[in-house]
């Protein structure tokens, strides 16, 4: 009798939780096309100009440390 209750407060419990969850995503106020797309192109600018200052930033030391290191 008493496992019965146990198990039915964990199904309880269980069951609202996915009722909060399912309430929370009800929230979520997804973006457009539009702003989906700007988004993105924003990110992949961003990261092909920090791409390149990395691998200039990468040549400038390379080069420096080598010319450090044959004097």
């Amino acid at each position: 009798m008493e496992n019965s209750k146990v198990t039915e407060k964990k199904t309880n419990k269980v069951s609202g939780f996915f009722e909060g969850v399912k309430a929370e995503f009800n929230k979520i106020i997804w973006p457009n096309k539009d702003d989906i797309i700007k988004q993105t192109t924003a990110v992949v600018v961003i990261s092909v100009i920090s791409g390149a200052v990395i691998a200039v930033l990468d040549y400038a030391f390379g080069a420096g440390i080598n010319f450090l290191t044959s004097l």
